[in-house]
């Protein structure tokens, strides 16, 4: 049997690199192999944004050097998009190299031009015998995915996270032999999350990322490198088998490590507890639901408590939502929604971008009003709000100072207390790092550093909007471990489903126009849960395919009308998709007042262009009847 040699794609050769007397690594190595799926791990403000513009070339080592392997095309995704302002989405994939766009962008055009038949000819042709039907289909369906289905938005219209999606996509279509991703998962919904994670885990592409996202490292990552104190470690597994590893590691090599052991000795004992898959079997739903609601109420129970803070006294109201309503132009976020928060509630918010999650806790918070019902808070309640917004400090303050503005200690039960300074040791600033100046922090060190500014408040109810942007997974792992030992409301707004696995027991699902589902469970519940009804969906789409294609056979058509019609059935999809987005663009009260003209003649004209289509579509099925 032929044994199988590894393609190294890239090699890193003893790299250093220091900004003044600090040394963030110091001779590293490590390579980069075909179908490898690598994430690389390491502490806010240690390196790894340093690590990831060295391979690409945008910094360079102090000593040492990268060796890229001749020919092979390298695609990184960063934190900021190099995009082009006045081109479309559509015009934005186009403007790659890549030959099959080429040709998908000559046929598009084509069609906007089909009275010139000698080019419409040369164009379909060219989609014939570059096999680019699929390769379209692929590229539509991947920005369907990642929300992107205006084609003719322009890139400087699309918000921060478009822009982010966009640049993912473009990477994705063009299917480079190496990818190299800093956060993919940031700016997604959910949805969108399982889709890529899902699509990375099949697909044999090479990739090299930094994530935070831990169900992410499980179910794509075959292997981790860890940047710890400038020395690199590499575990030839995924996220669980990392944690096993580690915790050896840190046993064998210093016993006054117990603090860092002790979180990685929690998160593995986490691990094995979890289900290693999905339920796949369609229960009675009504069954489900209530052995999830008797598995949510008990796991709370499991944490062993070991920081008893001491919170203010909360009375017998919290807060209550009577009748709550709130839309913005025609976008409904609430209906009469009512809801009365009872002590130690640990509610997470999920839901697609868009669905009104900030909305809700800003309406919590009376940052915003509503415009009809009411939002009462007790009398005892103190609101700790952790906004995506952060902080922003003066010049010249040092880390401390920020956080002593906000308060000096936290209470503990019997008299104990947790000073300003030791919250921050706990979420990993050194007496050191305590004293540097602000300015000098990384922006997940400013996350971290803003978390502490709401929890020296001492709030008992938490109000957290994307807390886990941003955070290493170390910073995750303290942060889970404080509020597991949290004795007042929770409520969290976080796409990070091992977060919110570990940290609530009941869900509020934003399902869009104004539709919000109580959920009792975590995320894996609610997914287990959801999953339990779509097999019998899918059995029934399945069959509805099978009988489709055995009452569709092209067999009495020639080969001109075969491939006439399977053309048709394309463009009309794609019409359908255009018509789709410009109404939903109608509903969502997203066209200026000076485009509503031109868009409705544009949706107009795509659906005449539909019932063209349609009629040829119905001529050629009756010939297939006959």
């Amino acid at each position: 049997m032929q044994k199988n040699t590894l393609v190294n794609y890239l090699s890193v050769e003893n790299i250093s690199k220091s900004f003044g007397e600090r040394t963030l690594f110091d001779k590293i190595s490590f390579g980069i192999n075909k179908d490898q799926k690598i994430a690389f791990i390491a502490k806010n403000g240690s390196g790894k944004t340093t690590i990831m513009n060295i391979l690409n070339g945008i910094d360079d080592p102090d000593t040492g050097q990268v060796v890229i392997r001749k020919d092979i095309r390298m695609a990184f995704l960063s934190q900021n998009h190099n995009l082009q302002d006045e081109l479309t989405i559509e015009e934005s994939i186009f403007a790659s190299d890549n030959e099959t766009l080429k040709i998908i962008e000559a046929y598009e055009n084509a069609l906007e031009n089909p009275e010139d038949e000698e080019v419409y000819q040369k164009a379909f042709d060219g989609m014939d015998q570059h096999n680019a039907w699929d390769f379209e289909t692929q590229y539509k369906q991947i920005l369907f995915k990642l929300k992107l289905e205006d084609f003719k938005l322009k890139v400087k219209n699309l918000s921060g996270g478009q822009k982010k999606r966009l640049s993912l996509a473009i990477i994705l279509i063009n299917r480079p032999d190496l990818l190299i991703l800093d956060e993919p998962t940031n700016h997604l919904d959910l949805e969108m999350i399982e889709w890529l994670e899902s699509y990375f885990a099949k697909e044999n592409i090479t990739l090299f990322m930094v994530t935070h996202d831990r169900f992410f490292l499980e179910r794509v990552c075959n292997e981790i490198i860890e940047l710890d104190n400038g020395k690199l470690y590499q575990y030839k597994g995924n996220y669980s088998y990392y944690l096993e590893k580690k915790e050896e590691r840190l046993i064998s090599e210093n016993a006054s490590v117990d603090k860092a052991q002790n979180l990685f000795v929690k998160e593995l004992a986490w691990m094995r507890r979890q289900p290693k898959a999905r339920t796949t079997k369609s229960k009675s739903r009504q069954d489900d639901f209530y052995v999830i609601k008797e598995k949510a109420e008990s796991r709370r129970r499991e944490n062993v408590v070991e920081l008893e803070i001491n919170m203010e006294r909360m009375g017998s109201k919290i807060i209550e939502l009577h009748k709550v309503s709130k839309k913005f132009n025609d976008k409904v976020i609430l209906d009469e929604f009512s809801f009365d928060f009872q002590r130690g509630a640990r509610i997470g918010i999920i839901g697609k971008n868009g669905t009104g999650k900030s909305t809700f806790l800003n309406l919590l918070t009376s940052t915003i009003p509503a415009d009809s019902g009411k939002v009462v808070v007790g009398d005892t309640i103190k609101i700790g709000y952790y906004t995506q917004s952060g902080i922003n400090p003066k010049p010249g303050q040092r880390v401390i100072d920020i956080i002593k503005e906000y308060g000096e200690y936290i209470p503990l039960t019997k008299g104990k207390i947790i000073s300003a300074s030791q919250l921050l040791e706990r979420f990993l600033f050194d007496s050191k790092k305590q004293y540097d100046y602000v300015e000098k922090l990384s922006g997940g060190e400013l996350k971290r550093l803003y978390l502490c500014t709401v929890l020296i408040q001492n709030p008992n109810f938490l109000i957290l909007d994307e807390p886990t942007n941003d955070l290493d997974i170390v910073t995750l792992n303290v942060l889970e471990s404080f509020l597991l030992d949290y004795p007042g409301c929770l409520l969290v707004v976080s796409h990070d489903r091992y977060f919110m696995d570990k940290i609530v027991d009941h869900l509020f699902v934003f399902r869009g126009e104004g539709e919000i589902e109580n959920f009792p469970g975590n995320y894996s519940d609610f997914r287990a849960y959801e999953d339990s009804a779509d097999v019998a969906q899918k059995e029934e789409n399945k069959a509805e395919k099978k009988d489709w294609k055995q009452n569709n056979p092209t067999g009495n058509l020639s080969f001109n009308e075969q491939k006439e019609y399977q053309k048709i059935e394309r463009e009309i999809k794609d019409l359908e998709v255009q018509k789709i987005a410009i109404e939903q663009l109608f509903s969502d009260g997203k066209v200026d007042d000076a485009d509503i003209s031109a868009k409705a003649k544009e949706l107009e004209n795509i659906i005449n262009k539909m019932e063209d289509k349609e009629e040829r579509w119905f001529e050629l099925s009756a010939k297939i009847e006959g």
